[in-house]
């Protein structure tokens, strides 16, 4: 059985996120055998594809290294470059069942500076949350001493800072994030996207409006390269605020960095963004089945 890896969200090689891809099943697999391997792999997700009979149409499940996540941005298009690129899929749209429910992903022409695939999927607008004292000093505390602007929830728990190189400077006490957002967040505590308005002035060649980064400790990713899902909050929230419907994001892991655009249709939200395949493997242990 083969398994690939693949950088999503990438303007080239050893960007963006890497995601593992594991060959489309007959049947799912047992669901302690999908975790062991995603943790095997340590990747922040890997994906696991469920034949049906339309060969456009699959079942797709993430796994982290520690849980099954309820809906994963970077996996599913790594998910749909595997198929459309490795296995030669030739559909023009390719439908995935999930625990987010339905999500689809086409070829999207030229995206950011080369070929992409543009998915389809639900809109998560934050609400403002006033955060109590105590959850205001743990934000401070666990992000570098940068104090959030603003606090705003959706699935994770979103700190909204002054400026870019805040984001780009923070080095957050992991341990102390891991608390942070219980009865706030849909995902509980420990997921954080700290996101800014990008600075022109810093390099006037860059395009992006806003740039971000993800930190999910409570769920074995204590960073999350580049993060489709927290773009369903972000888009909306900066559209709104920008009076912009498509905008372009960067998030800022050190050393890698990733890249999408995102289009508010209001209930949904369109991601764009490219796919690279890094490594294919072959597994050497078969599936337990469920």
């Amino acid at each position: 059985m083969r398994q690939w890896t693949i950088d999503a969200f990438a303007s080239g090689p050893f960007k963006g996120n890497p995601a593992c891809v594991v060959e489309p099943f007959e049947a799912w697999p047992d669901t302690a055998w999908m975790q062991a391997l995603a943790a095997e792999n340590n990747q922040a997700e890997t994906a696991f594809l469920l034949k049906t009979a339309d060969p456009a149409r699959f079942g797709l499940r993430w796994f982290t290294p520690t849980l099954e996540a309820p809906i994963c941005g970077h996996a599913t298009l790594a998910s749909a470059h595997a198929l459309f690129e490795e296995l030669g899929v030739a559909a023009p749209l390719l439908t995935f069942d999930t625990l987010a429910g339905e999500l689809t992903v086409r070829r999207a022409g030229q995206v950011l500076g080369g070929p992409g695939l543009e998915m389809d999927f639900p809109a998560d607008p934050p609400h403002r949350v006033e955060a109590e004292p105590d959850l205001a000093k743990a934000l401070s505390q666990a992000l570098g001493g940068v104090t959030p602007l603003e606090v705003w929830a959706g699935q994770y728990l979103l700190a909204v800072v002054a400026d870019e190189a805040s984001v780009r400077g923070l080095s957050p006490d992991l341990a102390l994030l891991s608390t942070v957002g219980a009865g706030l967040a849909r995902s509980g505590a420990g997921q954080v996207i700290v996101a800014a308005l990008a600075d022109p002035g810093a390099d006037p060649g860059r395009d992006y409006a806003v740039v971000s980064r993800f930190f999910a400790p409570s769920a074995g990713i204590p960073e999350d390269p580049t993060t489709g899902s927290a773009h369903c909050i972000l888009m909306p929230f900066y559209g709104d605020r920008l009076g912009a419907a498509t905008l372009r994001f960067h998030q800022a892991y050190p050393g890698r960095g990733g890249d999408l655009e995102c289009e508010n249709r209001g209930a949904r939200v369109l991601l764009r963004g490219r796919g690279f395949t890094m490594v294919e493997s072959r597994l050497r242990v078969g599936p337990a089945l469920g």
